[in-house]
């Protein structure tokens, strides 16, 4: 089977990204005007806020716990809200230690495409993995794990990076008459972003909130995703924008 457009584009990001050290990649996505007010048909998806992603964690994003008290702010805003969580297995095919010589942050080609190869993190049932002890979200409903396939990776919180796996998530939130999301946590250029992209191409109106997030940033990959959203029709806005 052909990869689709979107596949084929997505993986010359992260491609260009990690082995062409791509930087200064420009271009800002559409930021919504005026305040917003959620309804009973949006909802507040929150990426991987997870130890592992944070400070003393095995794969920490600068500033990754300053989300938390914003993303709590917000959820009061939000009838509807889903939460996703790294869960790999030991020994997954991100990690650059199941690959011998490879170091991480290099890249390896799997079977559904280039890889980016990270530290062993958010390794399923330990600590590191736990969603963050200050999370405060007294209506989230939904977990959605991922990455728990050994061999395929999975940024998104809609379709795993073989590009042909669901994670049932568009299937829950359109049985549920949503139509609109707000895209928040960890990190911006690589999981926000797969899942603002997704929820894209599945027709739901979307946003990235952008002070509820914060990026790895490697070589410009926060630029390009930036870029890449903006191209897709993803609105960037502030927290200070949602009523």
């Amino acid at each position: 089977m052909r990869a689709s457009a979107s596949s084929v584009s997505r993986r010359r990001v992260v491609q260009s990204i990690m082995a062409l050290g791509l930087v200064g990649v420009m271009g800002r996505p559409l930021r919504a005007a005026g305040t917003i007010k959620p309804d009973a048909r949006s909802a507040l998806i929150v990426v991987d806020v997870q130890n592992c992603f944070v400070d003393g964690g095995t794969l920490p994003v600068k500033g990754g716990a300053d989300v938390v008290p914003v993303i709590n702010k917000l959820a009061s805003h939000f009838q509807n809200i889903v939460v996703t969580q790294d869960w790999h297995t030991p020994g997954h095919a991100s990690f650059a230690s199941t690959h011998a010589g490879k170091k991480p942050f290099e890249t390896v080609g799997l079977s559904y495409g280039t890889q980016v190869l990270w530290p062993d993190h958010c390794v399923q049932g330990s600590e590191d993995a736990a969603l963050h002890k200050d999370l405060k979200l007294p209506t989230a409903q939904l977990i959605i794990r991922k990455g728990f396939h050994k061999d395929v990776d999975s940024y998104s919180a809609f379709e795993e990076a073989d590009r042909k796996t669901a994670t049932g998530l568009a299937a829950y939130l359109k049985a549920r008459s949503i139509d609109t999301v707000f895209v928040t946590g960890l990190a911006t250029d690589f999981c926000v972003a797969w899942t603002a992209l997704d929820a894209r191409k599945l027709g739901f109106t979307t946003y990235v909130i952008e002070d509820a997030t914060r990026a790895i940033d490697l070589n410009g990959s926060l630029a390009a995703a930036w870029k890449q959203m903006a191209e897709a029709g993803v609105k960037r806005i502030q927290a200070g924008d949602i009523a």
